[in-house]
């Protein structure tokens, strides 16, 4: 197992409080192999103590400084993946290429279910997942391991023999909602669909609103890193990252603003264990917990009015 080293008393497989730009000073340079980073979106959310709503220049400005962070803290061959929403999603590529100097390999869209739904607008039912690596000739993707693959469409519709039974990997494609086109939707593109973690679902942590579900930072762990490797989130939040890398046996480290969700996520993460089954089920059409229906409701059909009692 590789031994990673950092300065100060900032340890590895820890959960640090405080200020992402202040702790990735204390990370030693080059030793990381994954960040996968899920910072605010600067749209007002209420978070425990971060304000969400700054001015574009401070935020922008603000993103320089935490991802020259991330690009100092990799590996020369390390991997940086970002989620973002629409309102910067653009700006935070541009500063990842242009200010951090990391190449973009794929723009991955994640299309989730029980989105905000808007009275006025289309309503948002993704996030963007942008693939950044530090070496464009130099980096760890797993395209052979069988939990990131999927059916071909050769097998799942064709029945071709020629078909490689290992499957094949994701793509780049648009894609309708599942429900419109049930018979052609599969996993196997771009587009990404996990269920957003709604509030009813079994593995909601209960003290974050936007928890990543463990499927997607499944994906994106197994194919980006291997068994015993540094992965580091610098926005933990509700610690899904954390938990992933610690059941596929990667090292890890994260930090956290808010005092009181490093205490849920250190909670959440005593309950997690190297090799144990990632939360959600791994075929996202199934992600979704049944709706009970409501009870039928009898309705009084119209009666037939005599002439004596027409009014």
């Amino acid at each position: 197992m590789p031994l990673f080293i950092c300065t100060m008393t900032l340890t590895i497989d820890n959960v640090h409080q405080g200020d992402c730009i202040e702790l990735f000073e204390r990370v030693e340079p080059g030793g990381v192999d994954l960040v996968f980073a899920d910072p605010p979106f600067n749209i007002g959310y209420e978070y425990d103590v971060y304000h969400d709503e700054r001015s574009d220049e401070e935020y922008l400005n603000w993103t320089r400084r935490w991802m020259a962070g991330v690009r100092r803290a990799l590996k020369p061959d390390g991997t940086f993946w970002l989620a973002i929403g629409d309102e910067y999603a653009a700006e935070l590529k541009l500063i990842a290429q242009r200010d951090c100097g990391f190449t973009c390999r794929s723009w991955v869209i994640w299309y989730y279910t029980f989105g905000v739904n808007c009275k006025r607008a289309f309503s948002r039912s993704h996030t963007h997942l942008l693939y950044f690596v530090a070496d464009p000739k130099r980096f760890t993707f797993n395209a052979s391991d069988p939990a990131v693959r999927v059916p071909s469409a050769r097998q799942l519709v064709y029945n071709d023999a020629r078909a490689d039974p290992k499957g094949r990997l994701p793509d780049n494609t648009w894609i309708l909602r599942p429900q419109d086109a049930p018979e052609g939707f599969q996993p196997d593109h771009d587009t990404w669909f996990f269920s957003r973690v709604a509030g009813t679902f079994k593995e909601r942590a209960g003290f974050h609103g936007c928890q990543m579900p463990e499927q997607l930072l499944g994906r994106i762990i197994r194919c980006c890193s291997n068994p015993g490797e540094l992965v580091l989130d610098p926005f933990s939040g509700s610690g899904t990252t954390l938990a992933v890398a610690k059941k596929l046996d990667r090292r890890w480290i994260g930090f956290e603003l808010s005092q009181e969700y490093v205490s849920k996520i250190k909670a959440r993460l005593r309950g997690a264990r190297v090799g144990a089954e990632l939360d959600g089920p791994a075929d996202p059409i199934t992600s979704a917990p049944p709706t009970p229906k409501a009870p039928r409701r009898h309705v009084r059909t119209s009666q037939t009015i005599s002439p004596a009692t027409e009014v």
